[in-house]
């Protein structure tokens, strides 16, 4: 009771500061994330969220893949399309990996080798580039990677949603209990002492 009754003075005292901090933290925050040099370490960071960062990354994924099968299949060249894919992806991460990409092709190697150098791209995705490019079927290819891809995000969304409310029921039935238990439990007490 008497931790639940200082934590409760302590927020109280200091409300005003506590939002006037985190508002300026967040600010702050948003700024650097979207600078040029905060941009890339925090869309890495990002992609290394538990659950979050891997539906990043698939989101990205599919994104890159949309929109290159696109491109590649209205007649746009190579190089201008992994241009065009990097300036939209969305990730800096990912941008960065098709920009090495784009330089490596640019010099006359594939398009799956220097994605296979970059860990955002997993290896089934980098094979299916290959084999699109072996057969002549590079946007048949993309598109089932970002069919997959767009599955994939759909199916974790899903699992995630239906995590999320029994999750929040299970924290409001804990903290509700704590509350009441701490508040109670000294009367309880005090009745005891009076028996």
């Amino acid at each position: 009771t008497r931790i639940l009754i200082s934590i409760s003075d302590v927020v109280k005292k200091y409300f005003p500061m506590l939002i006037l901090l985190s508002g300026v933290g967040g600010w702050f925050l948003r700024r650097w994330a979207r600078s040029p040099k905060g941009r890339p370490t925090w869309d890495a960071f990002v992609l290394k969220v538990p659950v979050f960062g891997l539906l990043a990354r698939k989101g990205a994924l599919a994104r890159f893949a949309r929109t290159l099968a696109a491109l590649t299949r209205s007649g746009v060249g190579i190089l201008e399309a992994l241009e065009i894919v990097a300036d939209t992806a969305g990730n800096e991460v990912v941008s960065l990996a098709l920009r090495d990409t784009q330089r490596a092709v640019k010099q006359g190697d594939t398009l799956a080798r220097p994605l296979s150098q970059h860990d955002v791209f997993p290896p089934m995705v980098v094979q299916m580039i290959a084999v699109g490019e072996e057969t002549g079927a590079l946007d048949d290819m993309l598109d089932k990677i970002a069919d997959f891809y767009d599955q994939e995000v759909e199916a974790t969304v899903d699992a995630l949603t239906s995590l999320i409310e029994p999750l929040l029921i299970v924290t409001m039935g804990v903290l509700v209990g704590g509350m009441i238990i701490s508040l109670y439990l000294p009367m309880f007490r005090i009745i005891t002492l009076i028996k």
